[in-house]
């Protein structure tokens, strides 16, 4: 189900996954005056409120789609949509959730829905959107993983191994667009922690989990991302914290790297609860949690 808001000049159309709140609702105000705005979340009341507040306030043409992206009916609409559009100019495949506890623990359920949201939904409407920019030669695709690709940790299994997905999904993508000199542009997002209200909601003490001076605002992600599209950069990993440990970690021996992410989980092991589904419009961007980017 869609709803449009307001009949102004068309813009070239920025998609967001995930667009109701955090991340996700940066990523439209960022966007909102300079392109038309097609948001997607499970919370219609959210988006609603959004498309007005952008709609009136930069006089962009907002549409959205109430949707959950792990339904096959509502990933099949969304893909034609992506595939018909003619202003298609960006996806932000930002939607997703986290979850708490030990893979065997949690729900079986739980554990599919993550990948279905975290790399079928990403890989189909990748796939339609880039049928449609590649003809045109233009366009560009920002999917929202997190620094978890790279620094791994106990609790989050199925978090830590589609954002790893999503890394080198995304490289991929980048290597066969250069190879035939298209236009195209792909970027790998990798916040680490951001403030959204995922914290609040699952119950998590932000302090457990990292210093002050590791929790990034939707803002500074949001900047990063947009400021390294501009520059054709494949991975954009935000706050100078998070470039040295990811770094370091990749470059460590593998004994070494599990060491060290083992002493973390155990720093954490009072947060390894029972799993908890967050809403399919909510983005992600830290080790084990879900936001809007």
């Amino acid at each position: 189900m869609s709803t449009e808001i307001g009949n102004q000049t068309r813009k070239p159309l920025a998609v967001i996954t995930g667009g109701s709140s955090g991340i996700g609702a940066t990523f439209a105000r960022r966007l909102a005056p300079d392109h038309d705005l097609l948001l997607i979340a499970r919370r219609k009341e959210r988006l609603e409120q959004l498309a007005a507040e952008l709609s009136r306030t930069y006089g962009s043409h907002v549409e959205v789609m109430t949707a959950d992206l792990t339904v096959e009916q509502d990933l099949a609409a969304l893909t034609e949509r992506l595939e018909t559009a003619k202003d298609l100019a960006l996806l932000v495949n930002n939607a997703g959730f986290g979850s708490r506890g030990r893979f065997w623990e949690s729900p079986i359920e739980t554990q599919e829905q993550m990948h279905r949201l975290h790399v079928m939904a990403p890989l189909r409407l990748t796939h339609a959107a880039l049928r449609n920019m590649v003809l045109h030669d233009f366009g560009g695709i920002i999917n929202v993983a997190s620094v978890a690709a790279f620094v791994r940790s106990s609790g989050s299994t199925s978090y830590c191994s589609t954002k790893t997905w999503m890394t080198v999904f995304t490289e991929t993508l980048h290597l066969e667009l250069r190879s035939i000199r298209s236009n195209v542009v792909v970027q790998v997002l990798c916040p680490g922690y951001t403030y959204s209200e995922f914290h609040d909601t699952l119950g998590v003490n932000r302090e457990k989990l990292a210093p002050r001076s590791f929790w990034l605002t939707s803002d500074e992600v949001v900047d990063a991302s947009l400021a390294g599209l501009r520059q054709r950069k494949l991975f954009v990993i935000p706050g100078w914290r998070y470039r040295v440990l990811t770094s370091l970690m990749s470059k460590v021996p593998t004994r070494l790297r599990l060491a060290l992410e083992a002493a973390t989980t155990k720093t954490r092991s009072g947060q390894l609860t029972p799993s908890k589904r967050e809403p399919a419009g909510i983005g992600q961007s830290g080790p084990d949690q879900a936001r809007d980017r």
